[in-house]
């Protein structure tokens, strides 16, 4: 019987990378129990929750996440695709929330890829400047936004561990993945990522 979509046991893969910087998958998983120091939220622009992690997020960090969100709402309107804020975590085991806004697929030629990436630089700034040790990351767009997951993974692997290569405290960041597809889907683009590098520096001079 296929495991896809459901709910099995828990499997966590770790990639090093340099400086002694890591990315981890974990799955299947509950983004809203990471211990991390923040966790990123996949909101939609009006930053007042909805469905899938975003609702799961705040229903179990309570209204005060809510509350911050409207603060910020109110100065800034509301949030553009790729584009990432913070808010305190109210119940929630992390100390910080990252809301950020993905894109919604439509058939990859409208810029999806160059958005979904800026979701996870922009939540590994926004981390970095905080001082902030450790994020997780939910797979952004691939639930009601209808990115396909393997179109996804390869774009937030890659744009992750280019992003990791240039912070100065963030070292590790985890991909927390609700369901054995889609933990299979980001490992895979991990583990084409690391061919990738090691062909290039395996590479002979011309």
């Amino acid at each position: 019987m296929s495991n896809r979509g459901q709910r099995v046991s828990e499997s966590t893969v770790r990639i090093a990378l340099d400086d002694g910087k890591s990315v981890e998958f974990s799955g299947p998983d509950d983004i809203t129990k990471e211990t991390t120091d923040a966790i990123v939220n996949a909101a939609n622009s009006s930053l007042l929750g909805g469905g899938g992690v975003d609702g799961a997020i705040h229903r179990a960090g309570g209204p005060a996440i809510l509350g911050e969100c409207r603060q910020i709402v109110s100065q800034i309107g509301r949030l553009p695709a790729g584009k990432a804020v913070i808010t305190g975590s109210g119940r929630l085991p992390a100390k910080y929330v990252i809301h950020t806004v993905g894109p919604v697929y439509q058939d990859g030629n409208h810029g999806e890829a160059a958005l979904l990436a800026s979701c996870h630089r922009e939540a590994i700034r926004i981390a970095d400047e905080h001082s902030l040790k450790s994020l997780s990351f939910p797979a952004i767009s691939t639930g009601a936004y209808g990115y396909p997951v393997s179109e996804a993974a390869e774009v937030a692997v890659t744009a992750v561990a280019e992003a990791l290569s240039s912070t100065k405290d963030l070292s590790i960041v985890r991909f927390v993945l609700f369901d054995v597809s889609t933990f299979h889907a980001y490992t895979l683009a991990a583990e084409r990522l690391h061919s990738r590098k090691r062909r290039s520096t395996t590479a002979p001079s011309p």
